[in-house]
């Protein structure tokens, strides 16, 4: 059955069709910080640097970053359920590779296999809520499903240091193959086609790089994907770094690091849910701007801190929870503006955005990897740098008419 009628909210709660595409999106959050307690142990047992087990990070990023160029298209020709099976296809093979991996190379390369099969979920995700919802709704949906992707940085890091104090780091990937397999299951028995196969247009090389070179010259998506992915680009930094910051610079056992990391992502959950109910209320715009103030100004406080010296532990804790708890009212409103006008091609809109914000993702995980001084600054310079860039690209870059229409009474 196709539902191709756009309305202004989800039908209650948090909806079936909701909770799944929750679970897909959160893959990406999954497969980064249910392994990040065993970087020093990998490390160790591939007998390479901290810097090199990073870049496994690095590798499932780009597969993420990679992957969504292709399922944004195919998901608007062939419907959204026939890509999610091939790249679900492809995240099972992937974890199943790095569970055996014999060396840190083989590592890299499944972790992007297992990237670029993981996207597909998040990528077609939003599309399917674009095919939906309109654009006060998708803010509010999004910002619901936050209530499902948020359960992974909590849950991810507490789990995963406990699997590898009791089997060892190979268990967890293989964790992760069983939630890919139940996904895959999921989206089978249960997800409804949200596409009108009726208006899909043949696919065509030379009229996708048309599109994607459209959206590139469309100001208002450009500026509010790289908004979004700005402080996105920051999160990622903080999820390269924190393992090396807080365990090995700090001290805190493995084990116990995902009470940290989780004490995060529940900051970002409650300003989620916040921003579900000030979507109602307030213009996208509006809440959007004033949330950038806390990631920019936080993040430029502690790294002027560390930089002078200051190297303490509940500093960086106060720097950390406010930059990620802010992404709860960043990402929602920001994706929903980018993607508002783009209802007739919400699949390559959507992929290109993730592409933009993943590439940034990418860039933030690459500088901790090679500016790597045994001190918390590369990652807090790298965090004030998305914070601020964040904040001034949307002061300066998106349309005057379109921040005037934005700040106006909310629509659908």
């Amino acid at each position: 059955m196709t539902n191709t009628t756009a309305t202004s909210a989800p039908e209650r709660l948090l909806p079936g069709w909701l909770l799944l595409l929750g679970a897909l999106t959160a893959i990406g959050s999954l497969s980064i910080d249910m392994y990040l307690p065993s970087f020093p142990t990998i490390a160790q047992q591939f007998g390479v640097g901290s810097n090199l087990v990073q870049l496994t990070l690095a590798a499932f990023l780009v597969g993420l970053a990679v992957g969504q160029m292709f399922y944004g298209p195919l998901s608007d020709r062939f419907g959204r359920k026939p890509p999610l099976y091939v790249g679900m296809t492809l995240y099972l093979l992937g974890s199943l590779a790095c569970m055996v991996s014999q060396d840190v190379t083989a590592l890299i390369l499944f972790r992007f296999l297992q990237g670029l099969g993981g996207c597909a979920g998040m990528v077609i995700g939003r599309a399917v809520i674009r095919d939906r919802l309109g654009t006060t709704g998708a803010a509010r949906a999004f910002s619901l499903m936050m209530l499902v992707m948020g359960l992974a940085p909590i849950l991810a890091p507490l789990i995963g240091g406990a699997v590898l104090k009791l089997w060892g780091w190979r268990v967890i990937f293989g964790g992760l193959a069983g939630f890919g397999l139940f996904c895959l299951l999921a989206i089978h028995y249960t997800m409804q086609e949200t596409l009108d196969r009726h208006k899909a247009e043949p696919l065509h090389l030379g009229r996708t790089l048309k599109q994607y070179g459209r959206l590139l010259l469309d100001r208002q998506f450009v500026a509010y994907s790289l908004v979004g992915g700005l402080i996105q680009g920051g999160m990622f930094a903080y999820i390269t770094g924190s393992s090396f910051v807080l365990i090995e610079l700090h001290g805190i056992k493995p084990e116990h690091f995902g009470f940290v990391f989780g004490t995060n992502a529940f900051g970002l959950i409650a300003a989620s849910q916040v921003n579900a109910r000030l979507v109602g209320r307030y213009s996208l715009d509006a809440i959007l701007g004033r949330a950038l103030w806390i990631p920019a100004m936080l993040s430029l406080s502690v790294a002027l801190l560390v930089a002078c010296g200051v190297n303490s532990l509940p500093v960086l804790l106060i720097g950390f929870f406010g930059f990620l708890a802010s992404y709860g009212f960043i990402s929602p409103n920001a994706s929903a503006i980018a993607l508002s006008q783009q209802g007739k091609q919400a699949g390559v809109a959507s992929a290109l955005m993730g592409t933009l914000q993943f590439a940034l993702g990418i860039t933030s995980g690459i500088s901790m990897s090679l500016w790597h001084d045994g001190t918390a600054l590369p990652l807090m310079v790298v965090m004030a740098i998305c914070g601020v860039g964040g904040l001034l690209l949307h002061r300066f870059a998106a349309r005057p008419e379109h921040q005037r229409l934005l700040r106006s009474k909310p629509h659908a």
